[in-house]
C-alpha cells in the first residue's frame, strides 16, 4: 500500500522534462501529454518530482503510442520507491559497514532527518542494497580490473551451516585477491551439487584468463570427487586450520577436562557476593535510622525515648560523618536529615575479586595454539598471588592462605602444559 503523506507536508518540487525533443521516427517535436507526480523522502527533506510525459503528436506515427518519461528521475530515485538514492546509500553504508541494527537505523532516521520509515520498509531496501552490491562484485569488468596484477589463483571452498537441518551455505573464495567470488545455499551436500559450484568457479577462472594454481578445503568426499572431475591437474591441499584442529584434538580435550576441574574447586562466588550486599544493606538501614532519629524534634516523652533507644546508631552515624571526607558539615546543622552512604571498601574489594574470577571462569575463547584452560590456570594463579600479598601485608608475613593453596592445586592439575609467556586478559586487583 502506498504511503499516505500528511496534508501539511512541505515538499520541494523538482520539475523534470524528457531529454529527447523530437520523435526518433518522424522527427516531429514531442508533445507533453501528461504529468506524473512522484513523492519521495530525501536527507534534505521531502521531494515532489513532477515528471513531464511526452509522445509523438502524429497519430499515424508508430511511436505515437509510446510515452516517454524523463531519464533524470532514475538519478534521484527508482520508480515506485519511497526514498531517494541518498537515503538508500545512507541505509546500506551504516548497515553493512558500521553494522547498525534496523531499530537503530529507524531511530536515527526519525530523530535526525524526520523520516518515518517502518521496519519492513528498511528491511526491504537493505535487501535490494545487498543484491546491488553482490551484482557489482560479480561484474566481469570490475573483476578483471581487480585481478590484472595477479598471475595465478588460489581457490578455497567450505560450507557454513547455521544449525543442524538448515541449508548449508557454500562459499568459494580466492586468496590472492582476498575476494569472495560467490556463495550459494544448498539443501544437499551431494557430489553433483558441489560439482556444479566448482564448474561455476572454473568458468570464472576462464573469464579472468588466469590459471588455478591450488585448491584448499577440508577434504570432504564431495569436494575431493568434484575437484578430481573439474580440476584434475590442480593440487588439492588440506586446510591448515582444519589440520591444526584435528592434530590438537587430544590437547583440547585435556584442556577442557582441566577447565572442569578448576571450576569445581572455585565455587561459592554468588554466596560471597550475597553476603557482602546483605551487609551493605544492613549498614545502610542503620545509617538511615540513625539520621532520622537525630533529625526528629524532641516534642514528647515518646520521641525522647525513641532517640535514647537509637543512641548507639546515632553515635555510629556521627562517627562516620566525622571520618568521611564527603561530608564537610555535621548532619545536625542541616534542616533536613542527610542520609550518608556507608563506605564499605572491604566489600568493594571482595566484589571486584569475585567479578575478576567470574570473568576468568567464563573465558572460553582461544584455539589450539592458545588453550583457554591454560590461560584460566595462569589467571587464577595471579588472583591467588594477589590475595596472598594482601594477607601478608595485613598480618605481617603470615603463613600461606587457602587461596594460595588453591592456586598451587590448579597449577598441579595443569602440569602437562608449561605456562605461556602471554599474560591473561583477565585483570586482578592486588
Amino acid at each position: 500500500m502506498r504511503y499516505r503523506w500528511p496534508e501539511n507536508t512541505p515538499f520541494t518540487q523538482v520539475v523534470l522534462s524528457v531529454e529527447q525533443e523530437v520523435c526518433s521516427l518522424c522527427e516531429r517535436r514531442l508533445y507533453v501529454c501528461d504529468h506524473r507526480f512522484h513523492r519521495v523522502f530525501s536527507l534534505q527533506g521531502p521531494l515532489e518530482l513532477v515528471c513531464k510525459l511526452a509522445h509523438c503528436p502524429d497519430p499515424a506515427c508508430p511511436a505515437h503510442s509510446q510515452t516517454l518519461s524523463p531519464l533524470a528521475e532514475t538519478q534521484i530515485t527508482l520508480p515506485w520507491w519511497l526514498i531517494a538514492w541518498d537515503v538508500f546509500c545512507w541505509l546500506g553504508f551504516r548497515r553493512f559497514a558500521r553494522h547498525w541494527s534496523i531499530p537503530q537505523l529507524k531511530a536515527e532516521l526519525r530523530d535526525s532527518y524526520r523520516l518515518p520509515l517502518s521496519d519492513d520498509a528498511i528491511s526491504g531496501y537493505l535487501t535490494r542494497y545487498r543484491c546491488m552490491v553482490a551484482a557489482r562484485h560479480q561484474d566481469a569488468a570490475l573483476l578483471a580490473q581487480a585481478y590484472q596484477d595477479i598471475d595465478e589463483l588460489i581457490l578455497t571452498i567450505d560450507g557454513i551451516q547455521p544449525e543442524k537441518g538448515h541449508e548449508t551455505l557454500y562459499v568459494v573464495r580466492e586468496l590472492c585477491g582476498k575476494r569472495v567470488w560467490f556463495a550459494e545455499a544448498l539443501l544437499s551436500s551431494s557430489t553433483e551439487e558441489v560439482q556444479r559450484l566448482l564448474a561455476k568457479a572454473k568458468d570464472w577462472a576462464k573469464q579472468l584468463d588466469r590459471p588455478v594454481a591450488l585448491w584448499m578445503s577440508d577434504k570432504q568426499d564431495a569436494f575431493v570427487k568434484g575437484l578430481e572431475a573439474e580440476f584434475p591437474d590442480v593440487p588439492h591441499r588440506y586446510c591448515g586450520n582444519h589440520f591444526l584442529r584435528d592434530v590438537a584434538k587430544p590437547v583440547l580435550e585435556a584442556d577442557s577436562h582441566a577447565k572442569v576441574q578448576m571450576r569445581k574447586k572455585v565455587r561459592g562466588l554468588r554466596d560471597i557476593e550475597k553476603q557482602v550486599l546483605a551487609a551493605r544493606r544492613r549498614a545502610q538501614d542503620k545509617a538511615e535510622a540513625a539520621a532520622a532519629a537525630v533529625s526528629q524534634p524532641l516534642t514528647s516523652p515518646s520521641a525522647a525515648s525513641e532517640v535514647a533507644a537509637a543512641s548507639d546508631a546515632t553515635v555510629a552515624a556521627q562517627a562516620f560523618a566525622v571520618s568521611s571526607p564527603a561530608s564537610p558539615e555535621p548532619a545536625a546543622t542541616s534542616d533536613k536529615p542527610v542520609v550518608e552512604s556507608v563506605a564499605d571498601e572491604a566489600g568493594a574489594v571482595v566484589l571486584d575479586y569475585c567479578a575478576a574470577v567470574r570473568g576468568i571462569l567464563n573465558d572460553d575463547q582461544g584455539g589450539p595454539l592458545h588453550p583457554p584452560g591454560l590461560r584460566m590456570a595462569e589467571a587464577l594463579g595471579e588472583v591467588g598471588e594477589s590475595l596472598q600479598r594482601n594477607l601478608d601485608a595485613k598480618k605481617g608475613g603470615a603463613r600461606r592462605s587457602s587461596c594460595a593453596s588453591s592456586k598451587a592445586a590448579s597449577t598441579e592439575d595443569y602440569k602437562r602444559s608449561p605456562p605461556s609467556k602471554s599474560r591473561s586478559r583477565s585483570t586482578s586487583r592486588s
